[in-house]
Protein backbone atom coordinates (compact mmCIF):
# COMPACT_ATOMS: atom_id res chain seq x y z
CA UNK A 1 0.00 0.00 0.00
CA UNK A 2 1.28 3.49 -0.55
CA UNK A 3 2.26 4.75 2.74
CA UNK A 4 2.02 8.07 1.73
CA UNK A 5 -2.38 7.42 2.33
CA UNK A 6 -1.84 4.89 5.60
CA UNK A 7 -3.73 6.56 8.39
CA UNK A 8 -5.41 9.09 6.05
CA UNK A 9 -9.17 9.23 6.54
CA UNK A 10 -11.20 8.71 3.38
CA UNK A 11 -14.92 10.36 3.30
CA UNK A 12 -15.52 9.48 0.52
CA UNK A 13 -15.18 8.33 -3.30
CA UNK A 14 -16.26 10.11 -6.50
CA UNK A 15 -16.39 8.10 -10.15
CA UNK A 16 -16.61 10.11 -13.02
CA UNK A 17 -17.77 7.73 -15.86
CA UNK A 18 -16.47 10.18 -18.74
CA UNK A 19 -12.45 10.02 -16.84
CA UNK A 20 -12.66 6.88 -16.35
CA UNK A 21 -11.34 7.21 -12.49
CA UNK A 22 -12.15 7.10 -9.42
CA UNK A 23 -10.94 9.42 -6.30
CA UNK A 24 -10.55 9.32 -2.86
CA UNK A 25 -11.62 11.98 -0.69
CA UNK A 26 -10.87 13.59 2.50
CA UNK A 27 -13.23 15.33 4.87
CA UNK A 28 -12.49 18.24 3.27
CA UNK A 29 -13.35 17.35 -0.30
CA UNK A 30 -9.20 17.09 -1.02
CA UNK A 31 -8.26 14.33 -3.33
CA UNK A 32 -5.91 11.23 -1.61
CA UNK A 33 -5.50 9.25 -4.47
CA UNK A 34 -6.74 8.31 -7.76
CA UNK A 35 -7.33 5.10 -9.53
CA UNK A 36 -8.40 3.95 -13.18
CA UNK A 37 -11.62 2.29 -13.71
CA UNK A 38 -13.43 0.57 -15.80
CA UNK A 39 -17.56 1.49 -16.25
CA UNK A 40 -20.06 -0.44 -18.46
CA UNK A 41 -19.72 -0.66 -22.12
CA UNK A 42 -23.25 -0.25 -22.06
CA UNK A 43 -22.93 3.73 -20.64
CA UNK A 44 -25.17 5.08 -17.90
CA UNK A 45 -28.52 3.87 -16.70
CA UNK A 46 -30.32 2.96 -13.69
CA UNK A 47 -32.53 0.56 -14.75
CA UNK A 48 -32.37 -3.27 -13.70
CA UNK A 49 -31.27 -5.33 -17.25
CA UNK A 50 -29.64 -2.17 -18.70
CA UNK A 51 -26.35 -3.61 -17.73
CA UNK A 52 -25.20 0.11 -17.42
CA UNK A 53 -23.43 1.64 -14.52
CA UNK A 54 -26.16 3.84 -12.31
CA UNK A 55 -25.51 7.32 -11.35
CA UNK A 56 -26.07 9.16 -8.26
CA UNK A 57 -25.21 8.66 -4.51
CA UNK A 58 -24.36 5.35 -3.43
CA UNK A 59 -22.74 4.12 -0.33
CA UNK A 60 -20.61 0.96 0.37
CA UNK A 61 -23.13 -1.71 1.84
CA UNK A 62 -21.16 -4.48 1.90
CA UNK A 63 -17.55 -5.29 1.84
CA UNK A 64 -16.06 -9.37 0.56
CA UNK A 65 -12.95 -11.19 -0.03
CA UNK A 66 -11.11 -8.98 3.01
CA UNK A 67 -8.97 -12.32 4.09
CA UNK A 68 -8.68 -13.59 0.70
CA UNK A 69 -5.30 -13.55 -1.76
CA UNK A 70 -5.03 -10.94 -4.78
CA UNK A 71 -6.78 -13.12 -8.08
CA UNK A 72 -9.33 -14.87 -5.87
CA UNK A 73 -12.17 -15.70 -7.82
CA UNK A 74 -15.54 -15.03 -6.79
CA UNK A 75 -19.05 -16.77 -7.95
CA UNK A 76 -22.19 -15.66 -6.44
CA UNK A 77 -19.86 -13.75 -3.89
CA UNK A 78 -18.59 -16.99 -3.04
CA UNK A 79 -14.42 -17.57 -3.17
CA UNK A 80 -13.63 -20.33 -5.65
CA UNK A 81 -9.65 -20.21 -5.31
CA UNK A 82 -7.37 -18.08 -8.09
CA UNK A 83 -8.26 -17.69 -11.37
CA UNK A 84 -5.65 -20.36 -12.49
CA UNK A 85 -6.91 -22.75 -10.02
CA UNK A 86 -10.51 -22.21 -11.35
CA UNK A 87 -9.58 -22.19 -15.20
CA UNK A 88 -7.20 -26.11 -14.37
CA UNK A 89 -10.47 -27.50 -12.61
CA UNK A 90 -12.63 -26.23 -15.09
CA UNK A 91 -14.87 -24.37 -13.44
CA UNK A 92 -17.69 -22.49 -15.37
CA UNK A 93 -16.56 -18.48 -15.32
CA UNK A 94 -18.54 -15.67 -16.63
CA UNK A 95 -16.52 -13.59 -19.40
CA UNK A 96 -16.73 -10.87 -16.50
CA UNK A 97 -15.14 -12.79 -13.40
CA UNK A 98 -15.12 -10.42 -10.00
CA UNK A 99 -11.60 -10.69 -8.66
CA UNK A 100 -9.68 -9.86 -5.39
CA UNK A 101 -12.38 -8.18 -3.77
CA UNK A 102 -15.91 -7.09 -3.69
CA UNK A 103 -17.96 -3.35 -2.55
CA UNK A 104 -21.24 -3.80 -3.10
CA UNK A 105 -23.06 -0.58 -3.68
CA UNK A 106 -26.75 0.74 -2.31
CA UNK A 107 -28.25 3.39 -4.13
CA UNK A 108 -29.33 6.21 -1.68
CA UNK A 109 -31.70 8.32 -3.92
CA UNK A 110 -34.76 6.96 -3.75
CA UNK A 111 -36.38 6.96 -7.28
CA UNK A 112 -33.30 7.41 -9.38
CA UNK A 113 -31.15 4.32 -8.00
CA UNK A 114 -33.02 2.82 -4.68
CA UNK A 115 -36.01 0.92 -4.79
CA UNK A 116 -38.33 -0.45 -7.71
CA UNK A 117 -36.71 -0.59 -10.99
CA UNK A 118 -33.73 1.12 -10.27
CA UNK A 119 -32.61 -0.64 -7.00
CA UNK A 120 -28.33 -0.63 -7.04
CA UNK A 121 -28.15 -2.69 -4.68
CA UNK A 122 -30.67 -5.51 -6.07
CA UNK A 123 -28.83 -5.46 -8.97
CA UNK A 124 -25.67 -6.40 -7.59
CA UNK A 125 -23.54 -3.30 -8.71
CA UNK A 126 -19.98 -3.86 -7.20
CA UNK A 127 -15.94 -2.11 -7.28
CA UNK A 128 -14.42 -4.84 -7.77
CA UNK A 129 -11.19 -6.43 -8.95
CA UNK A 130 -11.20 -8.17 -12.82
CA UNK A 131 -9.66 -10.82 -15.12
CA UNK A 132 -9.59 -7.85 -17.83
CA UNK A 133 -7.20 -5.66 -16.44
CA UNK A 134 -5.88 -4.87 -20.07
CA UNK A 135 -9.19 -2.45 -20.33
CA UNK A 136 -9.27 -0.94 -17.05
CA UNK A 137 -9.16 3.18 -17.85
CA UNK A 138 -11.98 2.13 -20.91
CA UNK A 139 -15.81 1.84 -20.55
CA UNK A 140 -15.73 -2.12 -20.31
CA UNK A 141 -17.94 -3.96 -17.67
CA UNK A 142 -21.70 -4.75 -17.30
CA UNK A 143 -22.70 -2.47 -14.60
CA UNK A 144 -20.12 -2.63 -12.01
CA UNK A 145 -17.05 -0.52 -11.69
CA UNK A 146 -13.83 -2.75 -12.12
CA UNK A 147 -10.39 -2.26 -10.62
CA UNK A 148 -7.08 -3.71 -11.39
CA UNK A 149 -6.83 -6.12 -8.85
CA UNK A 150 -3.76 -4.54 -6.80
CA UNK A 151 -5.85 -1.39 -6.62
CA UNK A 152 -9.20 -2.95 -5.20
CA UNK A 153 -6.88 -4.98 -2.83
CA UNK A 154 -5.68 -1.27 -1.66
CA UNK A 155 -8.37 0.24 -1.72
CA UNK A 156 -10.79 -2.14 0.22
CA UNK A 157 -8.28 -1.27 3.17
CA UNK A 158 -8.36 2.70 3.27
CA UNK A 159 -12.98 2.39 3.24
CA UNK A 160 -15.39 1.39 5.65
CA UNK A 161 -18.78 0.46 5.20
CA UNK A 162 -20.92 3.00 4.88
CA UNK A 163 -18.66 5.20 2.60
CA UNK A 164 -20.27 7.44 0.22
CA UNK A 165 -19.92 7.04 -3.43
CA UNK A 166 -20.71 9.88 -6.12
CA UNK A 167 -21.14 7.97 -9.91
CA UNK A 168 -21.52 10.90 -12.10
CA UNK A 169 -20.80 11.35 -15.83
Amino acid sequence: MDSSIQGTKVNSINIKVTDQQLRLLDEDGKLIKQYPVSTSKYGTGNENGSEQTPLGLHRIIVKLGGAMPVNEVFIGRVPHGNLDECIERGVDLPDDVIMSRIMWLEGMEPGRNKGGYVDTYQRYIYIHGTNHEEDIGTPSSIGCIRMCNQDIVELFRLVDVGTEVLIEE
